[in-house]
């Protein structure tokens, strides 16, 4: 009766210290993976939200910047880590929906390599072009691109990104030819069309404003299905003469398969709360984005969903499989 007695004792003492475990998650520094360079939308929210966290947990939320690949060596890197709740992916669709349709083989699987956890934010794509090219609204872009003997340039953030799907997408719809370069993220497409390097980029909002701002690039049109308070000189695609383009990017949080439920579960709660906050949107809509505002299954279905509509506009692009 006594070893019954003890062996319950111990029992429970085991119980009580895993659930003492359970409620100190996290209890040490925490990684946010970002498959992109620093600069870009994607690091600027997943900053946000880094620092967010850092405040709910009391814990250090690091951004770890893994660039590469069109963004799978970060993905590759998120998707090996340890699954002990300790790191996390925050990514664009570009390596976790369209990267799927473009690779013939990728070192990861996202949908069995990941548990998706939540949508943080989504911005519209902007048109703009380098001040010095001699357009001023889309109708003498369009003009100045079918004048042309040589196809005018136009850059991105790699190949697959929603950056070089919404060109590819508004090559379909004016038909105009268009020479696709790549670079390895947002920042250095954006640095590139500043210098004059290339004229035309299809790039997010958050990264946009304080450009156009500054008056270093101009904006013709967003690719959103009305104004946006932060540009409001700049007509949608519809007003500029282009309608039914409607092109946007969104970042998504997501934990390497095998991460504990409870852990999954707490971070998804823990998220859910800081994207409900007013002072975490108005952060967030500072930078161009509104919140996602979606968790789990719903997450997972909306990811389904995007991978159907620009599987679509790869196939009808032509774009290659890539090695």
């Amino acid at each position: 009766m006594r070893k019954v007695v003890l062996g319950l004792f111990a029992l429970a003492i085991i119980v009580q210290a895993s659930a003492v475990q359970a409620e100190l998650f996290p209890s040490r520094t925490v990684r946010l993976i970002v498959p992109n360079p620093a600069g870009g939308s994607n690091d600027a929210v997943a900053r946000l939200l880094a620092e967010a966290l850092n405040e709910t947990w009391q814990q250090p939320v690091v951004v770890e910047n893994r660039p590469g690949g069109g963004g799978n060596v970060g993905t590759q890197a998120a998707a090996t880590a340890p699954a002990d709740g300790y790191t996390y992916l925050v990514s664009s669709p570009g390596p976790i929906v369209i990267n799927p349709l473009l690779y013939k083989k990728l070192p990861f699987d996202p949908a069995k390599d990941f548990t998706p956890i939540a949508l943080l934010a989504s911005v519209p794509i902007v048109l703009i072009v380098n001040p010095k090219l001699q357009t001023f609204t889309l109708a003498e872009l369009l003009n100045l691109a079918r004048s042309q003997d040589e196809d005018l340039n136009y850059a991105s953030s790699g190949i697959g990104s929603t950056h070089h799907l919404s060109a590819e997408l508004f090559k379909k719809m004016t038909g105009l030819k268009l020479r696709h370069v790549p670079y390895r993220g947002a920042a250095p497409a954006m640095t590139d069309l500043i210098a004059g390097h290339v004229p035309i980029l299809f790039d997010n909002l958050p990264t946009v404003i304080p450009q156009v701002q500054a008056g270093t690039v101009r904006a013709l049109a967003v690719a959103s299905p009305r104004r946006l308070s932060s540009l409001p000189d700049v007509p949608t695609f519809e007003e500029a003469g282009l309608p039914g383009f409607e092109a946007s990017s969104w970042f998504g949080v997501l934990a390497p398969a095998g991460t504990p439920t409870e852990h999954v579960a707490k971070v998804t709660a823990d998220i859910a709360r800081i994207t409900s906050s007013p002072s975490f949107r108005k952060s967030l809509e500072a930078t161009g984005a509104e919140v996602g505002g979606v968790s789990g299954d719903e997450f997972a279905r909306f990811m389904k969903r995007e991978a159907e509509k620009w599987g679509g506009v790869i196939k009808s692009s032509g774009t290659p499989l890539i090695e």
